[in-house]
């Protein structure tokens, strides 16, 4: 067993974020403690809630830090200079990118269900997608129905879960990812 920790100073909050998300992902929501968390990291759970209140204030925190790395990655995206098709290509390729390279992350973020968290974790999950189906309408090149970015958003999710888990990154299925983008497209541009 390793030495406890004595101070807050050791254990950042992004280590608590990360061994936690890990923990989440592995046995969920319900199967985890502050104590079983403490216990992977070698400290107090006192420690622990040093810097959070609760278990789902800690769940909270990475929900909304995964869903913040995306939006910022779609941020980036509709700031460039190239014109509304390729933005629009990029925004697609990019969620798909964004699951298969942080595939713990995009676990918790759309498939962990847990109605303790749910409401919390809906916020961040809301403002994500009404950022996503904003960009998506204004960068289409007619007018789409609501339904229209939801079955493209379904598409992009559905492409991430199946490869969830048998590829490692992106990169190993960035053809068939572009394909794909590349067919959603034409649905909604059809």
């Amino acid at each position: 067993m390793s030495p406890r920790k004595t101070t807050s100073q050791e254990l950042t909050r992004e280590i608590i974020l990360e061994k936690a998300r890990t923990q989440f992902v592995e046995k969920g929501f319900q199967q985890i403690s502050m104590r079983s968390i403490a216990k992977q990291l070698g400290c107090s759970h006192g420690a622990i809630y040093y810097h959070f209140k609760n278990k789902a204030e800690l769940f909270y925190t990475i929900v909304e830090d995964d869903f913040s790395k995306l939006n910022n990655r779609l941020e980036e995206t509709i700031q460039g200079s190239e014109d509304d098709s390729t933005k629009l290509y990029n925004i697609l390729i990019r969620f798909i990118e964004f699951g298969l390279n942080h595939q713990s992350q995009y676990e918790i973020m759309f498939m962990v269900r847990n109605t303790e968290v749910d409401s919390l974790s809906q916020v961040a999950a809301n403002h994500s997608y009404q950022m996503f189906a904003q960009t998506v309408q204004s960068l289409s090149k007619k007018k789409l129905e609501i339904i229209d970015v939801w079955s493209a958003f379904l598409a992009l999710h559905g492409f991430v879960s199946h490869y969830r888990g048998y590829v490692d990154n992106f990169d190993e299925v960035k053809l068939a990812a572009k394909s794909h983008v590349n067919f959603i497209i034409k649905g909604l541009n059809g």
